[in-house]
């Protein structure tokens, strides 16, 4: 029988959740994780290595006899951390350097998806001010304007605000303008392993910091899965049209693409259109995916770390839903506040249905639970339907307080397709007169 030595590297909610998941899989034996966090300390032994370290985590991995290295975070991929770790021999989920030019550059992205005619909006990239306004003007209101390089999920601006619009622009320098896609937004994961992929379950976040889908973009307030309003031939289309196509212009580029490609999608009204493509799992949105997986993660992801998908089995989900709601500290998205005492995560404990996903914690000098960052934490629920998780996730949450906290209340209340930022793009009274 496998047996897997598993090592997760990063610090947040992501992290947290692929260590419970792993911790979960019966073929995984040990989980470690560098530098993890007070959540994922529960599950895997924790070890004081940075992520943005690629020698120093091959050197980690190498003297714990690691089997498999899960890189967690989008900075280290970027940074050429799985470079690192393959050199050593060691199996790793997670694109090279090159490869994860999918996520950190939306220009790069942008040229990969037209080689590949891969459905997405129109756009153009702009080296100056100047060009922004006329991508502005041409491609028209409601203006997307996203910064080329990564920015943690918080450097797009949609806007029908021209002025705000051209702001961003003159603040990022190197942009990509879109046209502005309608319709609800899916994230679908895919594991791949540089020929083939597998899909889990789409999910859809919360991007939006206030009720409504009203207010900045954050990294994410909440998400759930599965979508009973999506089409039923979302995923085969999207793995037909989107992912495959993109494998084999990567692979013919000659840096074939292993690890989670997440594609970003709207669903318009002319079908399927991708936003975005991340190289590695979202934040929460992955969340409630893995909280329904039914099959082993280690096994899934060694095998597409070794180029061997064709090997396993598909990935398996149990019935039933999951919603994660996030707690934000005080300040979020534009600040974020630290060292807040939080209470009652160990009252869920004994919950089979609840799990808290530690994002940014710490423990004080004197042991105590406090904030570290701006989305704090999540709770996570599974149930029945989405509704039965999502009253769990909120009881979850009346349980939990800190100074400050704020949380959305509408995290999955209308599992519909919410369009996040509708409201915000609403013409004014002013404007309508």
């Amino acid at each position: 029988m496998l047996h897997v030595k598993t090592l997760v590297i990063g610090t947040g909610g992501r992290e947290h959740a692929l260590a419970l998941a792993l911790s979960r899989d019966p073929l995984v034996t040990e989980v470690h994780a560098a530098p993890g966090n007070p959540g994922i300390a529960g599950v895997a032994t924790l070890h004081p290595v940075a992520p943005m370290d690629g020698e120093a985590v091959a050197d980690l991995a190498e003297r714990l006899g690691i089997d498999l290295v899960v890189v967690g975070p989008e900075a280290p991929l970027v940074a050429g951390v799985a470079d690192a770790v393959t050199e050593r021999g060691i199996a790793c989920f997670g694109p090279s350097r090159e490869a994860a030019r999918l996520e950190g550059s939306k220009a790069f992205s942008k040229e990969v998806m037209a080689a590949a005619e891969v459905p997405t909006a129109r756009s153009r990239v702009c080296e100056s001010p100047e060009e922004a306004a006329a991508a502005l003007d041409e491609l028209g209101a409601p203006y997307v304007v996203k910064d080329d390089a990564l920015a943690a999920g918080k450097g797009v601006v949609v806007t029908n605000d021209r002025a705000e619009a051209l702001a961003h622009a003159a603040a990022c320098g190197r942009v990509v303008v879109e046209e502005f896609l309608d319709g609800p937004e899916v994230s679908l994961f895919a594991v791949c392993d540089g020929g083939i992929a597998q899909p889990l379950q789409p999910a859809q976040d919360f991007k939006r910091i206030f009720d409504g889908g009203l207010g900045p973009n954050t990294g994410g307030m909440g998400a759930y899965s599965p979508l009973p309003w999506a089409p039923a031939d979302l995923v085969p289309t999207v793995m037909a049209e989107v992912v495959q196509p993109t494998l084999d212009e990567m692979a013919r580029r000659g840096t074939p693409f292993r690890g989670c490609l997440y594609v970003g999608l709207a669903l318009t009204s002319a079908g399927p259109r991708v936003i975005e493509f991340n190289c590695r799992f979202g934040d929460p949105d992955v969340q409630p995916v893995l909280a329904l997986l039914d099959s082993g993660l280690g096994e899934l992801l060694l095998a597409a770390a070794r180029g061997e998908l064709d090997r396993v089995p598909a990935p398996r989900f149990r019935e039933g839903a999951s919603v994660s709601v996030v707690m934000a500290s005080a300040g979020y998205p534009e600040s974020s506040s630290s060292g807040d005492v939080i209470v009652g995560t160990e009252t869920l404990d004994a919950d089979p249905d609840v799990d808290v996903v530690h994002a940014g914690t710490a423990r004080s000098e004197s042991g105590e639970l406090v904030t570290a960052g701006g989305r704090v934490l999540a709770v996570r629920a599974v149930g029945a339907d989405v509704a039965d998780a999502r009253a769990k996730a909120f009881e979850g949450i009346s349980a939990i307080s800190f100074p400050g906290a704020q949380w959305r209340r509408d995290i999955a209340a209308e599992p519909l397709g919410v369009v996040e930022g509708a409201a915000a793009l609403a013409p004014t009274d002013e404007e309508n007169r």
